[in-house]
């Protein structure tokens, strides 16, 4: 027989952040968005459909993130050798700063840390490349501080494999896997507002 407790229990290698909030994941005005390394020399050699499923949903993001409240970190992995930020992505946040980095994780360089702190947002959608290694390694990394929401249709990958590896790690390491749509109508929570209509187009 089942213990009444079983139901809530979780496994011993779950974040302790999935413990505390596990019934609520709710991301209005708890989020920040974190667009990882979608960088010039990288983009060439991404899965075709997944980096054009990314860019496009990153364009949604940048178009909804004034109206939704949702600030913005970006990361760019070793610039100097990867290139810049490609300019679609610029184009989609033109005010926020590029932060760079050589480490693989976010929770690697403290400048980048210090950002994610200042804005006192406890849940992460993290989104960007590639998703078996940068990604995967932020969510590891940061899941015992943040609850993380990982766009699925918002990261890209050189291979299909890696991307699906990239997924389960991710999911094992304590990321929710989503998709740009859940969150946008999660950051929006009700109809009726200019901010229902900008979604709604976006998503068309």
């Amino acid at each position: 027989m089942l213990r009444n407790d079983s139901v809530c229990s979780t496994d011993a290698h779950d974040p302790p952040w999935l413990e505390m909030r596990q019934p609520n994941l709710k991301l209005r005005g708890e989020a920040a968005l974190v667009v990882i390394d979608v960088q010039d020399r990288l983009a060439p050699v991404m899965d075709p459909s997944l980096f054009e499923s990314m860019i496009a949903n990153l364009k949604r993001l940048g178009a909804a993130r004034t109206a939704l409240d949702l600030p913005v970190v970006m990361t760019e992995q070793y610039p100097k050798g990867l290139g810049p930020t490609l300019p679609a992505v610029v184009e989609a946040f033109p005010d926020v700063e590029r932060l760079d980095k050589v480490t693989f994780s976010l929770a690697g360089t403290p400048r980048i840390e210090t950002a994610l702190s200042a804005l006192g947002r406890p849940k992460l959608i993290v989104a960007g490349m590639e998703a078996h290694v940068c990604v995967y390694q932020t969510v590891r990394d940061l899941a015992e501080r943040y609850e993380l929401h990982v766009l699925k249709d918002a990261l890209a990958a050189r291979t299909r494999e890696n991307f699906d590896v990239g997924l389960r790690l991710i999911e094992r390491a304590g990321g929710v896997i989503t998709s740009t749509e859940t969150v946008l109508f999660d950051l929006l929570g009700q109809a009726g507002t200019e901010a229902f209509k900008l979604v709604s187009r976006l998503v068309r």
